[in-house]
């Protein structure tokens, strides 16, 4: 469920503040009814809403995955006008947004759509939704430091709930883990390796619920199947 003057400025009637007036003016019906309150919350597939008469179209879901790179900002806008990830995506004339976020030297999955309440459910870590990595450091975790990972790591804003993390391989300088978390705290892993002395040197989100990168390449994007959706919302249940 949204706003109804959210519902209304996505639908191109006027802006969200314009479509407020509208509505206290009168002129706004959902499902016959006339509708002043600016509360009021509807859905905009099964909801029947009218502004002077006229039925407003219904607003397409739109689901998809992308391979964000390094170097792309998780947002629709920024304002030092460095590149979003939305200036990778092409072919979609709904307004959508990212579910989630990655930071500017992180990379992987990202899921973008205009379902305001999958998004919601998605970056809540109430819903215990699983985030997979693949992370490089330099060096490598000894077992006490592992045991520290899983069972959570002191960070400014509290300990973090426990991480799954198993090493992926290693070289001479470098050691790859995979890591799950559902918690999604600003730079949480980075900050998580960085606590017990550790640099990384790469991170990829390679999965997020039932959605993984697939043969995506990095700037590609893909949307997502009905199933998939559906498995995803029925995760998040």
């Amino acid at each position: 469920m949204e706003r109804l003057q959210k519902v209304m400025a996505h639908a191109g009637v006027a802006s969200r503040r314009k479509s407020e007036e509208i509505i206290a003016a009168g002129r706004v019906k959902v499902n016959g009814e006339v509708v002043t309150e600016m509360g009021t919350k509807v859905d905009p597939q099964q909801d029947t809403i009218e502004v002077d008469g006229e039925e407003i179209e219904k607003e397409q879901k739109v689901y998809l995955k992308l391979y964000k790179p390094t170097g792309y900002v998780t947002t629709v806008k920024d304002p030092q006008g460095r590149n979003t990830v939305l200036d990778l995506i092409n072919g979609v004339d709904k307004r959508i947004y990212p579910a989630g976020r990655l930071d500017l030297d992180s990379s992987g999955l990202l899921i973008l759509t205009n379902d305001g309440d999958l998004t919601h459910k998605i970056t809540h870590p109430s819903h215990e939704l699983d985030k997979e990595y693949e992370v490089v450091v330099n060096g490598q975790l000894n077992n006490q430091e592992i045991k520290q990972f899983k069972e959570g790591i002191d960070l400014q804003e509290g300990r973090t709930a426990p991480a799954e993390i198993n090493k992926v391989n290693e070289d001479s300088k470098n050691t790859t883990y995979k890591v799950i978390i559902h918690e999604g705290m600003n730079r949480q892993i980075r900050r998580m390796f960085d606590v017990l002395g550790y640099k990384v040197v790469s991170l990829i989100r390679v999965r997020i619920g039932n959605i993984t990168l697939g043969h995506l390449k990095p700037g590609e994007h893909k949307s997502l199947s009905r199933e998939e959706v559906q498995d995803l919302l029925r995760l998040l249940q």
